[in-house]
């Protein structure tokens, strides 16, 4: 090859190499220069910015409804959701209510404080669109939603009569509460009563109404998950349309609790006391839980009967004696006679009846060796004498096998006679607000009732594994009464000038509201904050 050439091939390269440079335009409003090649419309940037409003159509203000009574917002057509303040789900359900947002691709979102008084939430939405020839543009603005209250349609029917779908019956058939005292309880540790109508007072019971036969189910499913229950379901047609087949329909479920109660004394068939473990058919319920929990004070053998066991008896076994038919008695001699069987330990003890003054003394096993000492005060049941109306008593009495085995007296617990009454407690329960309906409570029927509650409280007191199912709550008003009584004292242990026989006798009334009382005390570690919850009554102990 010759030189010409190569110098030809070198002079070639370069403008092969060179690169091209893009044609530039000005902007026709501004002047600035932009590339022609993907600039549309001849305009920059910035121009596009301030002269193309992509949020055209979307309404800076809207309303959103929320029901004051079970605080639910309100999402169109027909649905009410729970959403906390400032949530995702409340930020979602603000979106969903702008109109014309669904055009644009939203790319943020974010609230802005506003005063929780205001009823204002302030929203900050960046969306983004594509304009001309592929240009993507991003814009944002300030949405002001306006709060308005609006009853939701649950909230409604409890406000009006005869609308509820379903309902749930409780029933026992014991002269006494206190199992439905218990259960109460449970039911507001568990909030299982948030989707009730109302809640009604019936003879022997209560009724539990709903306005949606699932919610009954679901409420029927924790009764069987905490007592001992049979159910039965009845339903009832309102109306009917012949031209759509459609039907309104009232559903009833009837519970029956099993009448066996706490401290109860049972007289089991001798059949069922072999097949639960060969436990003695003389047995005191020691708890309600699940099943009926039974326990035989002479050897500390325990069983359960579950409530399909129960029921399913052709006659099912009523208690031989309840907590009324209690005898106070006083222990002359106590001996323990084991080991300890978790919170038992057995004993031979000898007692004899408070109102006889030592005249007659009974011997008997109990499991209470643990707490008794001589010259306590002991509850429980005096079966030499007593002529109960009982079958399974009868043949118990009867055998061969367990007939001279029948305790004198059967000891159920501790009893405390210095304890006041109706004193003021460190701790308090809450109940729930029910309506008593058409029989008002008389005035006998009140203190009784006001009775059973007081030795529920003192069940509380005194049981642990009880105590550990429930929620307790601090009484402020007794810590008052403390922080009252604690004044008094340092004013009059300062006062130079106050007689010795009144700063005694001051001192005398802060110790009487202190904790210095005969019987049980819980500590205040087994005690929660009070806080507000639905439907809930506040009873101070």
């Amino acid at each position: 090859m010759s030189t010409i050439e190569m110098d030809m091939d070198s002079d070639h390269v370069p403008m092969q190499m060179e690169e091209r440079r893009p044609a530039t335009i000005l902007c026709y409003r501004c002047g600035a220069a932009i590339d022609g090649t993907t600039a549309a419309g001849a305009i920059c940037y910035d121009c596009i910015k301030m002269t193309v409003d992509i949020t055209q159509g979307i309404p800076r203000e809207a309303h959103i409804q929320f029901c004051r009574d079970c605080d639910r917002w309100m999402v169109p057509p027909n649905v009410w959701m729970v959403a906390q303040p400032e949530s995702r789900e409340m930020l979602s359900m603000c979106l969903k209510r702008l109109r014309g947002i669904n055009k644009v691709r939203v790319i943020d979102a974010r609230f802005i404080w506003t005063e929780p008084n205001s009823r204002r939430i302030r929203v900050k939405i960046t969306v983004q669109d594509t304009i001309g020839e592929g240009m993507l543009l991003n814009q944002s603005f300030e949405v002001i939603y306006v709060v308005g209250t609006h009853q939701c349609p649950e909230c409604a029917k409890s406000y009006t009569h005869n609308v509820w779908r379903a309902t749930v019956q409780v029933r026992q058939k014991v002269p006494h509460k206190r199992t439905f005292l218990f259960l109460e309880q449970l039911i507001l540790k568990h909030g299982a009563h948030r989707d009730t109508l109302n809640i009604k007072e019936a003879r022997d019971g209560l009724d539990f109404f709903f306005s949606q036969r699932n919610q009954a189910v679901k409420f029927l499913d924790f009764l069987k998950s905490v007592v001992p229950i049979t159910a039965k379901t009845s339903d009832e047609m309102i109306s009917e349309d012949i031209h759509t087949g459609s039907k309104s329909m009232k559903f009833a479920y009837s519970v029956e609790l099993v009448p066996i109660c706490k401290d109860d004394l049972v007289a089991l068939p001798i059949q069922m006391a072999n097949k639960v473990g060969h436990i003695h058919p003389i047995a005191l319920c020691h708890r309600i839980g699940t099943s009926i929990n039974l326990l035989d004070p002479t050897t500390l053998q325990t069983a359960e009967i579950s409530a399909p066991v129960y029921w399913r008896e052709k006659f099912p076994f009523q208690p031989l004696a309840d907590s009324k038919d209690m005898v106070e008695f006083i222990v002359l001699e106590i001996e323990p006679t084991g080991p300890r069987k978790g919170r038992w330990v057995p004993a031979e003890v000898t007692v004899t009846r408070a109102s006889d003054a030592g005249s007659s003394s009974y011997f008997t096993r109990t499991h209470l060796g643990g707490l008794l000492n001589a010259g306590d005060s002991v509850m429980g049941y005096l079966l030499t004498g007593s002529n109960y109306n009982n079958a399974q008593f009868d043949e118990i009495q009867d055998s061969h096998a367990y007939g001279s085995t029948v305790p004198e007296v059967v000891l159920v617990k501790k009893h405390y006679p210095n304890r006041r009454k109706n004193r003021t407690r460190k701790w308090k329960l809450k109940r729930m607000a029910k309506e008593e309906g058409d029989l008002l409570p008389k005035k006998a029927d009140q203190d009784r009732m006001e009775n059973e509650y007081e030795e529920f409280l003192r069940d509380i007191e005194e049981d642990e594994e009880l105590r550990a199912a429930l929620t307790l709550y601090k009484n402020p008003k007794q810590q008052a009464e403390l922080e009252a009584a604690r004044k008094l004292q340092a004013a009059s242990s300062t006062a130079m000038d106050v007689e010795e026989g009144e700063a005694a006798a001051e001192e005398g009334e802060g110790s009487d509201i202190d904790e210095g009382e005969d019987g049980p005390q819980i500590n205040l570690d087994e005690l929660v904050d009070e806080l507000d919850e639905l439907n809930i009554a506040e009873v101070a102990e």
